[in-house]
């Protein structure tokens, strides 16, 4: 049976729960996960065998994918900075945004540098385990409140080679004795009020846990990972959050009402604010 035709099939199966574009790279995900070929073999119409298991596997997963499931879930995978990591709902799905950080992160410093980083709330470790991949001569820790998504996150280290070290921690009342030159974080954001704007496979399927804040007090993560941050960075070291688009400003503030300095707002490839970063000068370091 050609790929064209199977392709046909299950976009058009697919466009009844998701836009045409959704529903193409569903398509190209499905089919090289059900017949272990490439893009390029779709690309090229390449022959395949549809033998009885592979049409039961398959409609198990429109199945679900009818439900919104996320397709990630339902593979078991999702690629960040071009490396497949192990995901379930135990952890978030790993987002192009957080891809844009870690990029911005790897791009102001030399990668064969010796730095002390920290990740906090790393879920799956595509942050963690990314920068370790990129700066391979890193000291890098990572810590996570959930047991189920520290074990996700070692597993994504040993399969891609990564040295991280992981921490299973509640960041709202972890006091490390470390310090670090970079701490990097991508805390729960959105806000309880949101929840009636998000899309149904992320709202049924995603731990709500690494999402939501209450609406009263949406940056308790920000500014208990900035006060770990006024202990821990190193002089001259810089705290890197992934924001919530509307609170930006309010996290400006925060930081600078907290004695941070060179605080700036970056905005990602949609032109959303979307990334903060800060520096902060303890006592300490100020010379006399």
């Amino acid at each position: 049976m050609d790929i064209k035709s199977i392709q046909k099939e299950i976009i058009h199966f697919l466009e009844q729960y998701y836009s045409s574009s959704e529903a193409e790279t569903i398509t190209f995900w499905l089919i090289e996960n059900l017949y272990q070929i490439s893009q390029m073999d779709i690309l090229l119409n390449k022959k395949v065998i549809e033998n009885e298991q592979i049409v039961k596997q398959k409609i198990t997963y429109l199945e679900r994918l009818a439900k919104y499931e996320p397709i990630q879930y339902i593979l078991g995978e999702s690629y960040f900075c071009n490396h497949k990591f192990e995901v379930n709902p135990s952890v978030l799905i790993p987002r192009p945004e957080t891809e844009e950080l870690v990029h911005y992160i790897t791009k102001h410093y030399q990668t064969n540098v010796l730095l002390k980083i920290l990740d906090v709330g790393t879920g799956s470790g595509c942050i963690a385990i990314s920068l370790a991949l990129n700066f391979p001569n890193a000291d890098i820790t990572a810590i996570d409140i959930s047991e189920k998504a520290i074990e996700i996150a070692q597993k994504n280290a040993q399969n891609l080679g990564a040295k991280v070290t992981f921490i299973q921690a509640d960041a709202l009342q972890w006091h490390p004795e470390n310090t670090w030159d970079i701490i990097v974080s991508n805390p729960p954001y959105i806000k309880e009020d949101e929840k009636s704007s998000m899309r149904k496979n992320v709202l049924d399927y995603e731990p709500h846990l690494a999402l939501f804040v209450e609406n009263d007090n949406p940056l308790i993560f920000y500014k208990a990972i900035a006060q770990i941050a006024q202990k821990s960075l190193n002089d001259n070291g810089f705290l890197y959050f992934e924001i919530n688009e509307a609170l930006g400003l309010e996290t400006l503030e925060m930081l600078r009402e907290m004695g941070f300095i060179n605080t700036e707002l970056i905005k990602d490839f949609y032109e959303k604010d979307r990334f903060v970063k800060a520096q902060y000068k303890s006592s300490k370091f100020i010379s006399k």
